[in-house]
């Protein structure tokens, strides 16, 4: 049996439908948001009426009944272009809508995917705490049971998606009591609970001033006595850790897609940027130093998009793929950086301006070794996998 490498007819259109939204839509106005560290509304609205924020969820529920192969192939072109619409659309998907579709009851799903889906509402999910990190593990928030509701208290930061106008709900992740394990050490119980925005005691902190994703939403979200019925409960109590492990595992191929979107797009600007730009009378593309930067920022990114799509090929067919994730998201991070740097250095004086999407490349790219567990986490997880 042989492998074919190519996409079905159906994701090959989605491709080239994403592609040329992203170079006749986004591109010639994301600039302007970016610098204005403004959202983009209008381009968000776009594409939810693409049926871009519904891609990997069953119609049943407002989607476009794709998977996650459909989801990478729409963040990597859109990336290709800019990663804040790119981030925008992972982290409403992976993570605002998602949670709901794996894990919540019938009631949550209808009442929450279709607006989800449509790109009318956007979903968050507040797992990051100031003391925590990649310790997300050491939970603070805590949800207390009274009655017919839970009592959130806690604070949780660099939460996308969580403030803009459109924004419907955060999912978070709270302490709701304690076990005690054989050495008599008490253990957190972490659970999941949705809490609608405007909900009172519900505060959204001002955008936070980043280095890149600049036409993004991230904010530092508190909760103070905050009140939601117990049936917001998302699946099981205690296990919130669990289900954040999976969405983890899953968003991470979704990053590796978006990283792979950027890693492209630098390849894009340099080749083009190469046959333009004269120096010493021909084109610096003509200099062999600048063409095998070009060979190797091409073999990256290509490497790249293999790695995440086998990935999501195996989360599809149901196989297991917390490696391959882990892999992904790893190495398209790295090369991600790299040929960002290398496009920048390809530039020249140019690619330190901000008019030349280079210059946005080079600044979102770093967050990618970060976001969705860092690199040093991946490479736990892969030795985990490894046997040790």
């Amino acid at each position: 049996m042989s492998l074919d490498h190519r996409l079905p007819e159906e994701l090959e259109e989605l491709r080239r439908t994403v592609e040329a939204f992203a170079h006749d839509v986004v591109a010639p106005k994301i600039g302007e948001y970016y610098e204005r560290h403004a959202f983009p509304y209008e381009i968000v609205q776009e594409m939810g009426r693409m049926g871009l924020f519904g891609l990997p969820f069953p119609e049943e529920y407002g989607g476009m009944g794709g998977d996650y192969l459909a989801l990478g192939i729409a963040l990597e072109e859109l990336a290709r272009v800019d990663s804040s619409v790119a981030i925008t659309l992972e982290a409403g998907v992976s993570l605002g809508a998602m949670p709901i579709y794996r894990f919540g009851t019938e009631d949550q799903k209808r009442a929450w995917l279709p607006k989800l889906c449509s790109g009318e509402m956007l979903g968050a999910f507040g797992l990051t705490e100031p003391d925590g990190g990649s310790d997300a593990g050491a939970t603070r928030t805590t949800a207390v049971r009274d009655g017919d509701d839970w009592v959130i208290n806690g604070t949780k930061c660099f939460i996308t998606n969580s403030g803009t106008d459109i924004t419907g709900l955060v999912t978070v992740t709270a302490v709701t009591g304690h076990t005690t394990d054989a050495t008599g050490a008490g253990r957190p119980v972490i659970s999941s609970i949705i809490v609608p925005s405007g909900t009172p005691g519900f505060t959204v902190g001002t955008p936070y001033s980043k280095v890149g994703w600049n036409a993004s939403d991230t904010r530092e979200l508190s909760f103070s006595d905050v009140r939601v019925p117990a049936a917001n409960l998302l699946g099981e109590e205690g296990r919130g850790y669990a289900q954040f492990l999976r969405i983890l595992d899953e968003g991470r191929i979704a990053i590796a897609a978006l990283a792979t979107g950027l890693a492209q797009g630098c390849v894009d600007e340099s080749v083009a940027y190469a046959k333009e730009r004269t120096a010493f009378g021909r084109p610096i593309g003509a200099n062999q130093a600048i063409q095998f930067k070009l060979a190797d920022m091409e073999m990256r990114a290509h490497t790249s998009r293999l790695s995440w799509r086998d990935a999501a090929s195996r989360l599809v067919h149901g196989e297991p793929f917390k490696k391959e994730a882990a892999l992904a998201k790893l190495y398209s991070s790295e090369i991600a950086v790299d040929n960002a740097r290398e496009a920048t250095q390809i530039h020249g004086g140019y690619g330190f301006m901000n008019e030349y999407p280079v210059a946005r490349m080079w600044r979102d790219a770093k967050i990618l070794e970060i976001g969705e567990g860092t690199s040093e986490v991946q490479r736990m997880l892969i030795a985990r996998e490894l046997g040790f």
